[in-house]
């Protein structure tokens, strides 16, 4: 399911990033052909710089995404191993995810276990087990993981039995397909000025063309799913950080008011509450959150359950939030 979206995404992604920019331009380009000798040099090459400094920062982002952070991961995990807090985890729940005859068995787990400061948290994960007949991920079994101490890095925690290791063979392939992709716009900007130059240097460069309208609108996607995400989810790892080093209690709902916001038709609530910390200091925060139409009743409720860094008590998060983290 979530391949088959990723799939849809990036396909929507090239059709209008890429194939939609080149239809207009070109269907346009042969309707009203351009007169070069008008167009000012200056401002065709200034065109031209920009669209390869905007091809160099998503190319190097694509890059950072698909091979860099394969190798940070692997770090991390390294890092873990040698300096990781170890917890032991209750398996509550089981999901195999795994298909028939396949080389391994995998599994969605819902684990318990006490965080960095000793409270009580739920936490998903996912693992291959490649000794299936030792049944180690069975309900109510206990596993030892570690904990990253600063929650920092991805990933912030791994089971003890884990091993980072890293394909060369795949490493080589997402680099070829990555070297193949600039190849690709390289020959682009060969290609444009054999057939577009008509003798005139870059003239043809225009804010219009594809070679700028296309990663201006790649690296536009980038920078607004950046911000999505962190209007939604707050601060990268800021949620994580909370459930990993926070302190549960139950916050008292002073306030539930709609904000005007909607997402797919359902409302986003701003939660006003008032709680007390583990020194006994009280605190007022608010929290702002999209509640389905089918959990209204939680705004009927008197108290919620949340989380509160124990050395920023004002950063909080709702437990049920947190516990789909995964």
């Amino acid at each position: 399911m979530k391949r088959g979206f990723l799939l849809f995404a990036i396909l929507n992604m090239a059709f209008f990033a890429i194939a939609l920019p080149m239809l207009f331009y070109y269907n346009i380009k042969n309707d009203y052909p351009p007169n070069l000798q008008e167009r000012d040099p200056c401002l065709a090459l200034g065109v031209a710089a920009a669209s390869v400094v905007i091809w160099i920062m998503v190319l190097a982002g694509y890059f950072r995404k698909w091979i860099i952070n394969i190798f940070i991961a692997k770090r991390n995990i390294t890092y873990l191993k040698e300096k990781g807090i170890p917890r032991e985890a209750k398996i509550m729940a089981v999901t195999r995810t795994s298909k028939p005859n396949a080389r391994y068995d995998a599994y969605d787990l819902n684990l318990s276990f006490k965080n960095l400061v000793g409270a009580e948290i739920l936490q998903k994960a996912s693992i291959n087990d490649a000794k299936p007949y030792e049944r180690r991920f069975e309900v109510g079994k206990k596993i030892e993981l570690l904990l990253d101490k600063e929650v920092k890095h991805e990933p912030y925690f791994i089971f003890a039995s884990s091993e980072a290791t890293i394909k060369k063979a795949a490493i080589a392939l997402i680099s070829l397909g990555w070297l193949a992709l600039t190849a690709l716009v390289v020959a682009y900007y060969g290609l444009s000025y054999l057939l577009e130059s008509e003798g005139m240097g870059w003239r043809f460069m225009s804010l219009g063309h594809p070679l700028i309208v296309c990663p201006a609108i790649l690296l536009f996607i980038r920078i607004i799913i950046t911000l999505i995400y962190h209007k939604v989810a707050g601060k990268p790892g800021e949620a994580v950080s909370i459930k990993f080093k926070g302190i549960q209690t139950n916050a008292r709902l002073v306030k539930a008011s709609q904000t005007g916001t909607y997402i797919n038709e359902q409302p986003q609530i701003k939660f006003d509450l008032e709680y007390t910390d583990h020194l006994k200091n009280t605190h007022h925060a608010s929290l702002k959150k999209i509640v389905g139409l089918l959990e209204l009743d939680t705004l009927k409720q008197e108290y919620i359950s949340i989380y509160y860094l124990k050395e920023k008590p004002e950063k909080i998060a709702f437990a049920s939030d947190l516990n789909e983290l995964s």
